[in-house]
């Protein structure tokens, strides 16, 4: 009888998993950019048509995010969707507000538009969101709070990480 459950349970787990690689790895057109496949750090989210890829606030360097600071955050977003969406602002409780920057640091209004079955990379150099005015002490692998907002695929309530550094352990050349 002990047999039975243990095979029992060894099937319905099997299922289980069979039914979760099914979904996350998608159907259909989705098999070019499933989530098993997404190596990426960072966080990865979903709603609606807009797949949130590589979500994280900047690496401090040398020294923690200290209250006041204009810190940088990063995410890749890719549209799954046949018709064009937004993405129009963003937030978290840890600043006093998120602006979607271009390149140049100088505030994008009006949001970021998000091509239909197009990745659109908000990264360093490019537009991008900074975090206004953060509120506490941001440490390299500190957890927070996020939200996006589009126009069409709704809100998606998530948490990110501050990247954690990767110190360079080469010698130094002056030694």
């Amino acid at each position: 009888m002990t047999a039975l459950f243990a095979l029992r349970g060894r099937c319905a787990l099997a299922a289980a998993a069979f039914a979760v690689a099914l979904t996350t790895s998608g159907c259909g057109g989705d098999d070019d950019f499933s989530l098993p496949d997404w190596d990426a750090p960072g966080q990865n989210a979903r709603v609606g048509d807009i797949m949130i890829r590589y979500a994280h606030v900047a690496e401090p360097r040398g020294r923690p995010w200290q209250p006041g600071s204009d810190v940088p955050a990063y995410v890749w977003l890719y549209n799954k969707g046949s018709e064009a969406d937004k993405l129009l602002d963003a937030s978290t409780p840890n600043a006093a507000s998120v602006d979607i920057v271009d390149s140049d640091g100088k505030p994008l209004p009006d949001g970021v538009d998000l091509p239909a079955n197009q990745l659109v990379e908000l990264e360093q150099g490019k537009v991008h969101l900074v975090l206004r005015d953060v509120r506490e002490v941001i440490r390299g692998g500190d957890f927070m709070r996020f939200t996006m907002r589009f126009e069409k695929a709704g809100s998606s309530t998530f948490n990110i990480q501050s990247q954690i550094p990767a110190y360079d352990e080469s010698p130094s050349p002056t030694r």
